[in-house]
């Protein structure tokens, strides 16, 4: 269990930072790419969790929301993206990121289960 949590947290790592590279590259002006990420992640979680529910292993299913999405989402990052964006004074990306994260990752969420879900019924 540990290997496989370890094999999938290191792709989980991998894919956030090339996540992050290219929102960077693409979009340098949005002071945000966590929220990029984080949203990105809870998708992929609410996907996942309705394609999962019941049909696979604890081995795979460990392996997926520990290893892979615990290492491609960080909220550590995004708060202290947020305290930087306090830091410097930008109100306006400060709120739209602590609200656009929690609102649009719950969107999110549910995006991802509803579309695994019609996908799981084939």
């Amino acid at each position: 269990m540990l290997v496989a949590v370890a094999i999938a947290g290191s792709v989980g790592a991998i894919a956030r930072h090339a996540l992050g590279v290219w929102h960077a590259t693409c979009w340098p002006q949005l002071p945000m790419p966590t929220a990029v990420i984080n949203l990105a992640g809870c998708f992929v979680f609410g996907f996942c969790w309705a394609l999962a529910d019941g049909r696979w292993s604890p081995l795979v299913s460990t392996a997926v929301f520990v290893g892979f999405i615990g290492a491609f989402t960080t909220f550590s990052s995004f708060a202290f993206e947020c305290h930087e964006l306090l830091a410097s004074r930008r109100w306006w990306w400060f709120a739209c990121d602590v609200v656009g994260q929690n609102v649009l990752g719950m969107l999110g969420v549910a995006a991802g289960l509803a579309l695994g879900g019609l996908l799981r019924s084939r």
